[in-house]
């Protein structure tokens, strides 16, 4: 829980690099200029300057946890190296107010030629802790980092991930008053990581300030109670986690938030890949459902006026309509009930290789669910890609979540599933609350029996 006092506060901070074309640019930068001005000559430099950030300001309160997002070369490192002071800044200041550990690259700080026991204790130290509080916390260490007897072989033996682990528990078993950790934790495997963020709750809940560099947007939105979004080492974006990401997501894909796509007449005759029966449903509820030419999408009971819609415009999401229990568009859906998601989409231009996807997220950002026709196979929709043509599709899935409050996410790309183009993507487009309905807990029910034998 965060409070009032202030653990870091970073003032108009800047860093400058001076880039040589070649070595011997380096050499005429050190002795022209001071030669040019002894003869009361204009100095000139012999290098390109590189600002790796520029007048970038915020506070870190006590017990807050900070993300911070950029793509590469945004000046993230750069920024965690001089509030650890790994480097000095050329121009603004920094204070911190607390022990910092930094956990900057895999095995920070650890000598190869040191075994992992060595490196503990030398980590350790460097960090402030006597030899006695080391050896009282050494066994929760070995523990944390889990690599067995390789504790007493030489470091550059290990692999990234044990270097990672070691690193890791010794940084964050000596509970400093600020941590941060630079992408650290994307080599380990998926029970370390969700370890090392329980370790990161406690240690929050004992008022550490915590920074996170990570590309991972989910980790940003489900662990952090703010990011900053850094582009060309400025601050774009300091606020709530979810709309930062959203906005690192347009930087990402260099797409600009489009939340009204025109729509152009259709050129040939409409088709629908429904079934007669699913046909008959639609027509009853919305005659004009299939016909209707502009898109309906925002007027619907469900709809998200908060969603984040990109893409390039040459497919649109039109309009939608959910079902469950023979209710149109209910309020709140119980656990484990079958849900019918029609969606109502037009090609815009010829599309090649079309793929539909659903996505199904927590209120906190964390994926429960994904997947897209490319995945199920479906080729009814590869093979209807033709400009001016509306479709509709016919998604079905039991509702097998824990009650609370997700977001559906529609999108329609094109390509393969590696490098699909994004046309229209339409994040957290739809509202969709859950109801208990069976004893269970978590995020989703797994369907599991107990029987005694």
């Amino acid at each position: 829980m965060s409070s009032d006092i202030c653990s870091i506060s970073v003032n108009g901070l800047a860093k400058r690099y001076e880039i040589y074309g070649r070595p011997a640019d380096r050499l005429k930068q050190m002795t022209l200029p001071r030669l040019q001005r002894w003869l009361g000559g204009p100095s000139r430099g012999y290098f390109t300057e590189f600002w790796a950030l520029r007048d970038v300001s915020f506070d870190v309160m006590q017990g807050e946890t900070v993300g911070i997002v950029g793509r590469n070369g945004s000046g993230k490192s750069t920024l965690l190296q001089l509030i650890s002071g790994v480097l000095a800044p050329t121009q603004g200041r920094v204070t911190v107010h607390g022990r910092v550990a930094a956990l900057l690259e895999l095995g920070s700080g650890f000598s190869p030629e040191f075994t992992g026991r060595e490196n503990v204790y030398l980590n350790a130290a460097v960090l402030g802790l006597s030899r006695d509080e080391i050896d009282a916390r050494f066994d929760d260490i070995l523990a944390f980092a889990d690599i067995g007897g390789f504790i007493d072989q030489p470091v550059k033996t290990y692999s990234s991930g044990m270097a990672m682990r070691l690193a890791f528990a010794v940084q964050a078993q000596i509970d400093p008053e600020i941590l941060i950790v630079d992408e650290a934790l994307s080599v380990g495997d998926a029970r370390f990581q969700a370890k090392c963020f329980a370790r990161l709750q406690a240690l929050k809940s004992k008022g550490t300030s915590i920074l996170l560099v990570t590309h991972s947007t989910e980790q940003v939105v489900a662990h952090c109670d703010r990011a900053i979004l850094l582009e060309n080492g400025q601050v774009v974006v300091n606020g709530e986690p979810r709309p930062v990401v959203n906005r690192y997501l347009d930087l990402l894909y260099g797409r600009v938030r489009n939340t009204d796509v025109a729509a152009p007449e259709p050129s040939g005759p409409g088709h629908s890949s429904l079934r007669e029966k699913d046909d008959l449903l639609l027509l009853k509820w919305d005659p004009d459902f299939r016909t209707r030419p502009e898109p309906y999408y925002h007027e619907r009971p469900a709809y998200n006026p908060y969603e984040h819609r990109w893409g390039d415009g040459c497919a649109e999401l039109m309009d939608f309509a959910l079902v469950s229990d023979a209710q149109w568009f209910p309020s709140a859906v119980i656990s484990g009930s079958e849900i019918i998601l029609y969606v109502k989409f037009r090609f815009r231009e010829q599309i090649g290789r079309p793929i539909l996807g659903l996505t199904v997220k927590t209120k906190e950002g964390v994926t429960v669910y994904g997947t897209n026709s490319e995945l199920l196979d479906i080729v009814e929709i590869i093979e209807s890609g033709a400009a001016g043509m509306i479709h509709i599709a016919r998604m079905q899935f039991r509702c097998n979540l824990a009650p609370g409050d997700y977001f559906l996410s529609l999108g329609i790309a094109s390509g393969g599933s590696g490098d699909a183009i994004p046309h229209d993507r339409r994040y957290d487009s739809i509202h969709l609350s859950v109801l208990l309905n069976k004893r269970f807990y978590g995020m989703t029910d797994l369907g599991a029996s107990i029987n005694v034998l």
